[in-house]
Formats: C-alpha cells, sequence, structure tokens
C-alpha cells in the first residue's frame, strides 16, 4: 500500500482547500470588496487543483486500488477543482446568480469530494458509526484550517481597504472559534471510541503522539484565537492577522500530526 502514506498527507491540503473556499461566505458578500475573494479564491482554488493533481497521479499507480483510492474519489476531486477554478474566474465578470451557483456548487463538490476520501478510509476501519464518524472528522478539519486560513487573508486586506469594519473579522473568529471546540469534543469522542473499542493501539504506541495533537491543536491554537480576540478588543488588526498566521501554521501542524496517525492506526485523529 505504497500509495497510502502519501495519500493520507495530501488529504491536508485538499481539506484547506475546501473548508477556505467555504469560509469565503463568513463575511457577508455585500461588505467587501471583490478584490478580496478574487486574491483569497485564487489561493484556495489553486491548492485545490494542486490537491486534485496529486489525488490523480497517486490513482494512475498500479498500487491504488489497493490504497483505496478510487477512480470515483479522483474524479470528484477533479470536478472540485474545475468548479473552484470557474467560481475564479467568474469573478471578473457581472454575472452575479451564474457566480454565487459556481460558489455554492465549488464548495459543496468539495465535501462530496471530501465525503468520498472519508468513506474511503472508513470502510477499512473497525470504528463503530465509522461512516458518519470519519466524514464528520474530515469535515471539521477542513473548516478549522479553511477558516484559519481566510482569517489570515482577511487580515490581510485591511491593509488595503483601511475603512473597513472589523464586523467581518470578528465573524470569522467566532466561527473559528465554534470550529475548534467541534473538532476538540469529535478527538475526545474518537480517543474515547479507541479505548473502548480498538485493540489499544492508539493509546498503547500513539499515546504521546496524540497528546502532542490536542496540545498543538486544537488546544494551542484555541489559545491563539483568545489571543485575537483580545487583539481585536484594543483594536489591532495587524497584530491580529499575525496571530492568524501563526494559527494557520499550528493548525496544519496539528492536521500532518492526525494524518499520520490516521495512517498508523486508521483512525480520524
Amino acid at each position: 500500500m505504497d500509495i497510502l502514506f502519501p495519500r493520507t498527507f495530501l488529504l491536508v491540503f485538499a481539506q484547506l482547500s475546501v473548508g477556505g473556499l467555504f469560509c469565503l461566505s463568513i463575511p457577508p458578500f455585500h461588505d467587501m470588496d471583490r478584490g478580496y475573494y478574487k486574491s483569497s479564491a485564487f489561493v484556495f482554488a489553486a491548492i485545490g487543483t494542486l490537491a486534485a493533481l496529486g489525488h490523480f497521479l497517486l490513482w494512475l499507480r498500479p498500487s491504488s486500488a489497493a490504497g483505496g483510492l478510487g477512480g470515483v474519489e479522483v474524479a470528484l476531486w477533479c470536478l472540485y477543482s474545475v468548479l473552484a477554478g470557474a467560481y475564479l474566474a467568474s469573478l471578473w465578470y457581472e454575472y452575479v446568480i451564474i457566480r454565487a451557483r459556481l460558489f455554492s456548487a465549488a464548495w459543496l463538490s468539495g465535501f462530496v469530494a471530501l465525503t468520498a476520501s472519508a468513506t474511503s478510509f472508513a470502510s477499512a476501519s473497525t470504528v463503530p458509526l465509522a461512516y458518519l464518524v470519519y466524514p464528520l472528522s474530515f469535515a471539521v478539519a477542513a473548516l478549522v484550517l479553511g477558516t484559519a486560513g481566510s482569517g489570515m487573508l482577511l487580515g490581510h486586506w485591511y491593509l488595503i481597504d483601511r475603512d473597513l469594519s472589523l464586523a467581518p473579522l470578528w465573524r470569522v473568529l467566532r466561527f473559528y472559534g465554534a470550529c475548534l471546540a467541534l473538532q476538540l469534543l469529535l478527538l475526545i469522542g474518537a480517543a474515547a471510541i479507541a479505548a473502548w473499542s480498538d485493540s489499544g493501539l492508539l493509546w498503547d504506541d500513539y499515546r504521546w503522539v496524540f497528546l502532542g495533537r490536542l496540545a498543538i491543536s486544537p488546544l494551542g491554537t484555541a489559545a491563539l484565537a483568545f489571543m485575537i480576540w483580545r487583539t481585536l478588543l484594543i483594536p489591532q488588526t495587524m497584530a491580529a492577522t499575525g496571530l492568524f498566521y501563526i494559527a494557520v501554521l499550528g493548525a496544519t501542524v496539528g492536521e500532518l500530526v492526525g494524518r499520520y496517525l490516521l495512517f498508523r492506526t486508521g483512525l480520524p485523529v
């Protein structure tokens, strides 16, 4: 199963792209300059395209079937990258209805592709309710990564639009905090399931890796979210942006550790 290792880590970039694109809907569209959506959508669409290309190249390997990577899953990731690119292109034109539908179709197709990936991992798992636990865990991780990334990109926009209200950044921060809380509950639940029904692999062999994953994200990034909240009370948007940048790094490292645990234990932690 030589593709299983790169496939698990490729998920982090796919999740960042899907979650980030979805989180563009958090700030009210009428409050933001279109340039923000152009620059941010370009970042997330580019990451999504690279993730789709990675899935496609892995699928071409003879061992792709043994690694659980199917053609339908690859096709869904390719469809997502096409729709994300189409939405990005629509931002240069005035067809508002088409642009809105492309945006919805892009992030919806991304979550469908993410569900397909989660389902393929769940099919080899003995975790109770795996077909519910895995997609939910993957989706929440995507939102954590995406909200941190969109918060960082939004913070940079305050350098351009000096009159922009703080309300959009507050909305992103509140959503980010809610996603971190939900992810913490899911990770605790997954660890409890592992302790109850698993062979003990997570707690016997990877206990400290899992605790490190919790310490980095969501706990460490939650501390950063608190610091961002305190910074916005001043208010100081540039300091908040810098903290969002660290939060992106922390969330990414946390998810990379989580994907390592997924590879070693098969658990969505």
